[in-house]
């Protein structure tokens, strides 16, 4: 399913915290790994309190020194510098996505913006935005250390509609190169935890509203089984589970319950940045998760979700 794998890097060991996901997912899929920097016009002297990459030669000079480091891995490694004095961070990104053939961009969660912060936020909406390529997302532990990475047990949040499920195969695939388990899960929300669109009703009529939702935990828990029975063979094992409460933080406490190495989460790519943000539990998510989360991009009819 991988088999180019672009790493946008920026010359600081920040950015570089990426790298033992992108090595354990080259090796299982026999991918190749493309370290790739872009030339950044009006660039600072220094990223994260590192020296920056001014020139093209040097960040080449970094590029190939990060290949070297990883030279104990089986995977193919390349490098690629754009010279063109980027601007537009996230536009270079999607573009070199297709130049070089990639089909999963995996990135440091962290930053406030340009190649000296790549970021979830703008960068992760216009990157997932103008692309359909998968996404990996993976924040650094505390010192900017690379966190280990190894793919044991995956999480998938569905919501019981189609438009999100395109997740499952991805994850499924993962697992069974991986040898991993997945976790099915779906968040009801509570009365109290009903988005903002939904809490006027909520209000207005809870005993309704509340009947409502107990019939939606019924119908998720069939659903998801049914969702596991289409995944699950001899080598795959999955489980189910559905709780109630607030979608984001649900999500997160269970990753950490069910001790996670990755989430697997649809995602849409809408086109005004405010609409893709307002009251998605995407972006939440990603804020805030300490479990690498790989986005798959879908289209369709949009959703809060």
């Amino acid at each position: 399913m991988f088999k180019r794998l672009l790493v946008p890097l920026d010359g600081s060991r920040l950015a570089e915290s990426v790298l033992p996901a992108a090595v354990y997912l080259t090796e299982r899929f026999s991918a190749t790994i493309v370290l790739f920097h872009a030339v950044e016009a009006g660039a600072s002297s220094t990223v994260h309190g590192q020296r920056h990459l001014l020139s093209a030669d040097e960040a080449q000079a970094y590029l190939d020194e990060v290949a070297k480091s990883l030279s104990n891995t089986s995977a193919p490694i390349e490098t690629n510098v754009h010279t063109g004095g980027e601007l537009h961070v996230a536009q270079c990104i999607i573009d070199h996505v297709a130049e070089l053939k990639a089909d999963l961009v995996v990135l440091c969660a962290h930053g406030r913006g340009g190649w000296r912060d790549l970021v979830v936020g703008n960068i992760a909406q216009q990157v997932i935005q103008g692309g359909t390529t998968p996404v990996l997302f993976v924040r650094p532990e505390q010192a900017n250390q690379a966190p280990s990475f190894a793919c044991r047990q995956i999480l998938v949040p569905l919501d019981g509609t189609p438009i999100h499920e395109p997740a499952l195969p991805v994850a499924a695939e993962i697992a069974r190169v991986c040898r991993s388990a997945i976790h099915l899960l779906t968040v009801v929300p509570t009365l109290s935890t009903l988005s903002a669109e939904r809490a006027g009703t909520g209000l207005l009529l809870p005993t309704t509203v509340a009947a409502v939702l107990e019939l939606a935990e019924r119908g998720a828990i069939e659903y998801l089984q049914s969702k596991a029975k289409e995944i699950m063979s001899d080598d795959l094992v999955v489980s189910t589970e559905v709780v109630r409460g607030d979608p984001a933080s649900s999500l997160l406490d269970k990753a950490k319950h069910v001790k996670a190495d990755l989430i697997v989460m649809a995602t849409h790519g809408r086109p005004s940045m405010d609409a893709f943000w307002s009251g998605s539990v995407t972006p939440r998510v990603l804020f805030r998760s300490t479990t690498p989360v790989l986005l798959i991009r879908v289209s369709g009819e949009e959703s809060a979700r």
